[in-house]
């Protein structure tokens, strides 16, 4: 036996304006079955006009949730000609009540309070009609029941504000939300551009200066262009570690085969360990590097280590780039809660006979913008400028807390780290 699920979206309430109108044909039918099996002694028998009196207080009632307060004003009108004629006041009593319920569900409580004084005059009419009520119990309903009606049809207005209020808040939420992860991706986005940047500008910065120097020195000095082509091979196939191990990085679980997400290598991220390698790099295409140490190194959060290494390395790519004639002195400072790393060429110009890179552009680049958004990353800074004496100097500060080992201060959601 199969059942039928029905989808969770799918609307299962009535339509209103089909529930007022059975309301209101409800109403009238009550009242005239009631009407044509009793009618009290001294009133009028319930005939044809009864009946149309009837319609016209109650089916006003459909439009309770379109047009209240004409719902309210037609229904007291027709039952105020309904107790005109003299027939029996009890069978369309709650009428104009159920219109003013709808009334003040709806509208303001100026317009509301209005209508109760509407209600309640009719409300009081009908006592006075029907004079074996007695006036204490006439007052008491002409006051009371539009009082209670009110309040409970009151009640519903506050709560559908309320409700329209938070809905109003969730879906600000829900744009919130949707907002603070489109700038989560733009920023992974822009991280995963930083490292492509300072991976490729650099490795292909040195393959250029090598490939140069090896086609400008091949038919007098094949050694030196021997050794230059095997500069070029290392330093490609780093390049290519580096770049597979940012793919590793961006892969997702899903895109991996069963069993084969422990088994994936991940490459250690570079750190101030592997500066001397990319001064020799730097030294291989021409550039003269010295790389010094200042202070007691100590173990670093991997964060902070990938990022003085980049800067570095950015560094020393645009030396390559634009003064590939500098001396560049390279020193890392390892303060009690900061590391420093400064930077620093002469400026001198040389007069040798190295033939100048083809294929490096000297553009404006983003270089100087990436170290900057690297070091605020980890609360750093990074100051650049030419010196007074002559060439250029790059310092970055990266404060470090007593045995903190914390990574990057993000105010996006993090995922499997900083890509590096």
């Amino acid at each position: 036996m199969r059942f039928r699920v029905w989808p969770a979206d799918r609307p299962r309430s009535v339509d209103p304006r089909w529930a007022d109108a059975a309301l209101a044909l409800g109403v009238t039918a009550a009242a005239a079955v009631a009407g044509r099996q009793y009618t009290p002694p001294g009133r009028p028998p319930f005939d044809t006009t009864a009946y149309l009196l009837t319609a016209c207080v109650a089916l006003p009632l459909a439009a309770r949730r379109s047009a209240p307060v004409f719902a309210l004003v037609a229904s007291s009108l027709g039952y105020a000609c309904y107790l005109a004629a003299g027939y029996q006041p009890s069978l369309n009593f709650w009428a104009p009540a159920a219109a003013l319920y709808g009334v003040a569900a709806r509208r303001p409580p100026r317009t509301a309070a209005a209508c109760a004084a509407l209600c309640g005059a009719v409300v009081l009419w009908s006592g006075l009609a029907a004079p074996e009520i007695g006036l204490t119990t006439t007052v008491v309903q002409a006051l009371g029941v539009p009082a209670v009606v009110w309040f409970f049809g009151n009640g519903a207005r506050v709560l559908d504000e309320r409700n329209g209020q938070l809905a109003s808040l969730t879906a600000r939420l829900r744009r919130e939300q949707e907002w603070r992860e489109r700038q989560a991706v733009a920023e992974e986005q822009r991280r995963i551009a930083r490292e492509l940047h300072d991976v490729v500008a650099h490795h292909m910065a040195v393959i250029n200066v090598q490939a140069g120097m090896a086609g400008y020195v091949f038919p007098t000095a094949p050694e030196q262009a021997r050794a230059a082509l095997g500069t070029i091979s290392d330093t490609s196939q780093e390049a290519l570690r580096e770049l597979r191990r940012i793919l590793t990085l961006l892969r997702s679980a899903a895109d991996i085969e069963d069993g084969e997400a422990g088994r994936v290598p991940y490459a250690p991220i570079p750190g101030l360990a592997g500066l001397a390698d990319v001064a020799e790099r730097v030294r291989a295409a021409g550039v003269a590097v010295d790389l010094r140490t200042d202070g007691t190194p100590r173990p670093l959060p991997p964060g902070v280590e990938l990022c003085a290494y980049r800067v570095v390395q950015e560094a020393l790519t645009n030396v390559i780039k634009h003064a590939r004639h500098a001396a560049v002195t390279v020193l890392v400072s390892h303060r009690p809660h900061a590391l420093l790393v400064t930077i620093t060429d002469d400026g001198a110009e040389g007069a040798d006979d190295r033939p100048e890179p083809a294929n490096v552009a000297s553009g404006p680049g983003h270089g100087l913008i990436g170290m900057r958004e690297r070091a605020k990353l980890y609360g750093g800074t990074v100051e650049a400028g030419p010196r007074t004496e002559g060439g250029f100097r790059v310092c970055l500060t990266l404060p470090i807390a007593a045995g903190s080992a914390a990574g990057p201060r993000r105010n996006g959601p993090r995922r499997n780290g900083p890509p590096a």
